[in-house]
C-alpha cells in the first residue's frame, strides 16, 4: 500500500497510506507507550467518510478489522520503526 507523509513537526506527522488518512505521534526512539515498544504512541487511521478504522493512543481504542485495515497500519509502522 502506497503510504506519504504531508507533514512532520514537533513530533506530529501525517498523510496518506493507501485510500486512507492517517496522523501519528512519534516519538525519537522505541517506548513502552509505543505500538508494539515502536516509536509510534498515538495513531489515527480515518476513511473518505471520517470513520476510524484504526486507533491506537497508548493502548488499542480500535484494532484494524479487515485486510485493507491491516495493511494500512502496517504501511505507517514500516514508516518509522
Amino acid at each position: 500500500m502506497k503510504i506519504k507523509m504531508i507533514h512532520f513537526k514537533n513530533g506530529w506527522a501525517e498523510g496518506t497510506v493507501g485510500p486512507y488518512r492517517w496522523q501519528a505521534n512519534v516519538y525519537d526512539e522505541g517506548s513502552e507507550f509505543g505500538i508494539n515498544g515502536g516509536r509510534i504512541s498515538k495513531l489515527a487511521i480515518w476513511d473518505e467518510k471520517k470513520r476510524y478504522i484504526v486507533n491506537y493512543d497508548r493502548g488499542w481504542d480500535i484494532q484494524p478489522k479487515t485486510v485493507k485495515a491491516q495493511q494500512a497500519l502496517e504501511a505507517v509502522l514500516k514508516l518509522f520503526n
